[in-house]
């Protein structure tokens, strides 16, 4: 269909040229410089799809997002320090978090959780969790919506306490939501359920 296009647009152009009546030599190179343009915009259209792929890595060089979505798979490259960071955003709430698959529930601090308006579990006694810097108690919670790029999850518990510091973590509740998870080079891929490269 491109190259049906192409064709008919060079046509159309050639005869315009040719009812000019200009010399040879000028009428070649007007074609040349349409046939070349013509050329471009059929690669640029048939590649569309890599074009967009190299387009959102380089911007996220230049923004300095660490996320990118490819094909309904999400891709996070990992930061300076070794770990794997997102932006998420938790009841509208946008916040960034650190992905931790040695955590077996999403974990946030009082402060971060209460600006995310989770609802604490008040009538449930607490957990105890145990951190780098030791047992910690916590409280239990609920998200009612948790989106992270392409990925939304919706009622998952989480764990709340002031201990946690200014970290957020999304722990293997998260994770084992997903369609599937692994580490490639320096990059973490999330695959949600229903992806185009889902197992």
């Amino acid at each position: 269909m491109g190259l049906v296009w192409a064709a008919g647009a060079l046509t159309i152009v050639g005869s315009a040229l040719l009812a000019r009546r200009l010399p040879i030599g000028q009428t070649v190179k007007m074609a040349l410089a349409w046939i070349a343009i013509f050329a471009v915009m059929l690669t640029i259209f048939s590649y569309r799809a890599e074009f967009l792929m190299v387009w959102q890595r380089v911007s996220s060089e230049v923004t300095g997002d660490r996320a990118q979505t490819e094909g309904g798979t999400l891709r996070v490259r990992m930061a300076d320090d070794g770990h794997f960071w997102v932006r998420a955003t938790v009841n509208g709430s946008t916040q960034e978090f650190l992905i931790d698959s040695g955590a077996t529930t999403i974990a946030m601090p009082a402060r971060n959780a209460e600006a995310a308006g989770i609802s604490i579990a008040r009538d449930k006694l607490p957990v105890v969790i145990n951190t780098a810097n030791g047992a910690v108690e916590a409280m239990r919670g609920s998200i009612d919506t948790l989106v992270v790029g392409p990925i939304t999850s919706r009622d998952i518990e989480v764990v709340v306490a002031p201990a946690f510091g200014d970290t957020n973590v999304l722990g293997m509740n998260f994770l084992s939501s997903l369609a599937s998870w692994r580490v490639e080079g320096q990059s973490l891929v999330l695959v949600p359920r229903g992806a185009s490269d889902a197992p």
